[in-house]
């Protein structure tokens, strides 16, 4: 009756809640016959009902600490709503059986053997806790019979915490007088000669004899002893602790051994684990987070970015992983407001719809930048915080170049930032530090060979490449490649010839051919151009190098688009370094670096978890230049997002400067290696740099602005428009909406507001909405986030630019004429030869990534608004070929910014009593 009853729920759930079925884990430690038989028993009755049954197998091997952090995964898989530990167990090693069962999370104790349900059981709180199973299915038992508990004199034989202890507290409760018996009762046969119901857990066979049962009596027998009989197969019978056959001629009621309170035992285990969902549901409804928001008290004036951050306490970081759905073992803790996300939740969420995918973008910028960042954390915090979706922001880490040079941080701003923002902004988990010791570790492993090839005969090499170990000399796993690579099938190093051993240890690199710079996390204009190998010891091989700032090392695009640590590794070890002397590309892995790159890299294909004022959750991954590379966060950390959020969720993510470089990449590159499709565009826009697209003065960094920027000038607002429209267009091309988010200053006029909402609804945008979420936080984004739950509603015809197939030439000319409105392009004579060059050794298929200004459509950052007719000059065009994308070099572009005249380092500081950074970001 009761599993017929329990099925019917378990289907009324699906049918509310369509996917969901109440989650049992059994864990079992060792092999034992009978643990395994009482298992396989659970197992049947949970498949017959419809729960989803895990069995977690630890080999008798198993320490206690292997146990507790099995117990910790399943304490926090939110699939898991009933979990017991299968008693004894069975281990070589010491186990405190108390301590493991004390281990398992309250709420998910179907078992009720923890000290909290025990106690809550004890006290009467039976609506608030679990019940161990045995004296639950003895309590139904008694219920099925008719007769009234209330007022009855109840004896229970045995006190163990599993079936004595607890049944003694269920009848009490049940307000029948209780007494209980053990082993050191005297007058057994006259305590049970009282009892109106018996229950009998003693562990002794047939100790209680019919005589002694009061006439009338329910008798419920939770015996399981073992006695010989000759007569069976076995040699053994199995029967109670109650003598059946005399007692039920005195019983009213008797359960059989077997047959009785067994099956009882497992249908209450299949009970609670069934409550226990319905608790779950209540609480959580599936595919909504139960998510606790930060109220903001906002201030008038706005103070400044790290006063804001450092007065609002961010929640634990171990709390943001339970609310959103990451399990403990997903998530590794920096910290109290950090945490890395291992890639196996990835895995884990597999078969989980992906939500909408939103990328925020912005019209040209002035040097100040238009707020993409706040725009960002302020539409998530107004999604999550006060519309009460499941949200995720992804955006990129910043490099420490500009935040001590001239740009500061990159937490977003006002009310609406990641926290803690000097976290953020400095070394975060070491990511970047990483990449410095990567990308570095290939430039030694690059002048290095070249000097050994120099200096050594090919014996001398191929002798110290494969050296001889106790006798033996054996290829390693990245020579084999390379050998296969020469078209040599040799796996033995004694068989090659003199011109396969010259093959193999000669890579023959061309010095003026070499596109690999080192890196360094810091503006440093002086590195620009240095020279290399001047002591002595390096016996005059130098050459001219140089620095470039590390977010522009093409190990930090790998890491950015790579789709898991296969993937990042096969990237690292397609990375081209240089040709050689016959014109072929030379790789990281023809270098034998790869698996030392995967090392180095191996934490930092993590995605970083953070959460922002509000509490809502962000990823904080890669950080890419958005001019030499791509300019977006990672896709791992975006494909993980759209998993925990759901399908009703959002995941918002942000594209390096204007939409015209970050968006057009974003859809031609990131979006083409992820298999990713978006939803919406935001387009951020503010009246300032509409002003100066207009025909307004300069806007210079660290300069106050000129007084046409602080009146109103709506036809100067209205010729800038011509950029916003243009970028509007540009968005359109994807065909996907596009929402314009209107970032209000306080110098701006409601007047000049209207006006660029007016236009950029003609333009062809979706929507436009005036926001305030600087100054107010998610409130002053909740009309755009509104917007853009309309704007997913509608449909995405998602498009790219460009077929990959197309010449490069054509591709380069298509985002050219397109994107920036280019009347043709100009390919100097080292672009040419790098054309044909690429094309040769057969990258020509590769997606374009242009390094161009950002602070102009064109080539020239003077040229405001929507310029057309230019002819646009490629002087050079590189190779990313581990990230997959060739790179052209539109007018002149650095790779190592300098320190401006005041670098933002003046304003910072560190409070030594409290260990607080002061200053502006």
């Amino acid at each position: 009756q009761v599993r017929e009853k329990l099925k019917q729920q378990v289907l009324e759930m699906k049918e509310k809640f369509p996917g969901f079925r109440p989650g049992l884990a059994i864990l079992q430690v060792g092999n034992r016959d009978d643990s395994n038989l009482y298992i396989n028993m659970k197992l049947k009755a949970a498949a017959e009902i419809g729960i989803s049954a895990n069995h977690i197998k630890l080999p008798n091997t198993a320490t206690e600490a292997d146990v507790l952090k099995c117990i910790a995964s399943l304490n926090g898989d939110p699939a898991v709503h009933g979990f017991i530990v299968q008693l004894p167990l069975d281990s070589d090693k010491p186990i405190n059986t108390e301590k493991i069962t004390n281990a398992v999370a309250p709420e998910k104790d179907v078992d009720g053997l923890s000290s909290i349900n025990a106690g809550k059981l004890s006290r009467g709180d039976l609506g608030d806790c679990f019940i161990p199973c045995t004296p639950k299915g003895c309590m139904e038992l008694i219920r099925q019979t008719g007769i009234q508990v209330a007022g009855k004199r109840a004896v229970v034989i045995g006190r163990s915490k599993i079936v004595g202890a607890p049944m003694h507290d269920l009848l009490l409760w049940n307000h029948a007088t209780v007494t209980t018996c053990h082993s050191k009762t005297s007058t057994l046969a006259e305590e049970v000669g009282k009892a109106d119901i018996l229950v009998v857990a003693a562990g002794k066979a047939e100790m209680v004899k019919g005589e002694w049962i009061k006439p009338g009596a329910i008798v419920i027998d939770c015996g399981i002893n073992h006695v010989p009989d000759s007569t069976k197969a076995s040699g053994k019978r199995v029967v109670g602790d109650v003598a059946y056959s005399t007692a039920k001629e005195k019983a009213s009621y008797i359960t059989p051994v077997p047959g009785g309170v067994g099956p009882m035992t497992v249908a209450m285990l299949m009970q609670s684990t069934v409550e226990s969902a319905q608790r779950f549901l209540e609480k959580f409804q599936p595919g909504k987070w139960n998510i606790q928001y930060n109220q903001l008290t906002l201030k008038v004036p706005v103070p400044s970015d790290i006063e804001i951050s450092q007065s609002y306490m961010p929640k634990p970081i171990d709390q943001v992983a339970k609310e959103v759905g990451l399990l403990p073992d997903e998530v590794e803790l920096y910290g109290q407001t950090k945490a890395k996300v291992h890639l196996s939740a990835l895995k884990r969420l597999k078969n989980q719809p992906d939500g909408k995918y939103i990328v925020v973008t912005g019209i040209t910028p002035t040097p100040l930048g238009e707020g993409k960042s706040t725009t960002t954390v302020g539409l998530v915090q107004a999604l999550g915080a006060h519309l009460h979706q499941n949200v995720f922001a992804c955006v990129r880490q910043p490099s420490q170049g500009p935040t001590f040079g001239i740009k500061g941080g990159a937490a977003g701003g006002g009310y609406c930032q990641v926290i803690p923002m000097e976290e953020f902004n400095l070394h975060l988990t070491g990511d970047i530090h990483a990449i410095t010791a990567a990308n570095n570790l290939v430039a030694a492993a690059v002048d290095a060979r070249m000097f050994h090839e120099l200096t050594q005969t090919d014996q001398a090499l191929y002798n110290r490449l494969v050296p001889s170990v106790n006798g033996v000399r054996k290829f390693s796993d990245i020579q084999i490649r390379r050998l296969q690579k020469l078209g040599i099938n040799k796996t033995d190093p004694t068989a090659l010839t003199k011109e396969e051993v010259n093959l193999f240890v000669r890579l023959d690199i061309d010095p003026s051919t070499i596109t690999w710079q080192r890196v360094l996390d810091t503006n440093d204009r002086f590195l620009r151009k240095i020279t290399i190998g001047q002591s002595p010891t390096e016996k005059g091989f130098t050459r001219t190098a140089q620095f470039d700032i590390t977010v522009s090392s093409e190990i930090m695009a790998v890491l950015a688009l790579s789709d898991g640590l296969d993937d990042m590794k096969k990237r690292l070890g397609r990375m081209v370094v240089a040709s050689n002397k016959r014109g072929e590309p030379v790789t990281t892995d023809d270098l034998g670096v790869t698996g030392a790159l995967a090392v180095l890299m191996k934490d930092a294909v993590k995605p970083n978890l953070m959460q922002t004022l509000e509490g809502t959750p962000v990823f904080v991954h890669a950080g890419p230049f958005a001019n030499i590379a791509h300019g977006n966060s990672s896709v791992l950390a975006d494909k993980i997002a759209l998993k925990l959020v759901g399908k009703e969720g959002f995941v918002v993510t942000e594209a390096g400067f204007g939409a015209d470089i970050g968006m057009e990449k974003f859809f031609n590159i990131k979006c083409r290696y992820s298999g990713l499709r978006p939803h919406v565009v935001v387009l951020v826009a503010t009246v300032r740099a509409l002003k100066m697209h207009g025909g307004g003065p300069a806007v210079t960094a660290g300069v106050p602005l000129p007084k046409e920027y602080m009146e109103e000038n709506l036809q100067l607002l209205a010729k800038g428009c011509s950029n916003l429209n243009k970028q509007i267009q540009n968005a359109r091309l994807f065909g996907v909406p596009v929402v314009v988010a209107v970032n209000a200053f306080k110098t701006d006029t409601k007047a000049e507001l209207a006006l660029v909402v007016q236009l950029a609804r003609e333009a062809g945008a979706f929507d436009a909405v005036e926001c305030t979420h600087w100054a107010e936080g998610g409130k002053g984004a909740v009309a755009l986030a509104q917007a853009v739950q309309r704007a997913s509603q509608t449909p995405s015809n998602f498009r790219f630019l460009y077929n990959v197939e197309l010449p490069v030439i054509d591709k380069i000319r298509l985002i050219a004429q397109q994107i920036y409105g280019a009347s043709d392009i100009e390919l100097l004579p080292e672009a040419q030869e790098k054309v044909a060059l690429y094309t040769k050794q057969g990258f020509g298929n590769l997606p374009i990534c242009m390094a161009k200004t950002h602070l102009s459509l064109s080539h020239d950052p003077e040229q405001k608004g929507a310029p057309t007719g230019f002819i646009l000059p490629i002087r050079d065009i590189r190779a990313s070929v581990g990230a997959g994308f060739l790179y052209p070099l539109v007018g002149t572009m650095s790779t190592m910014p300098g320190l401006p005249t005041r670098p933002c380092f003046y304003d910072i500081d560190l409070d030594t009593v409290s260990g607080e950074v002061n200053g502006l970001f």
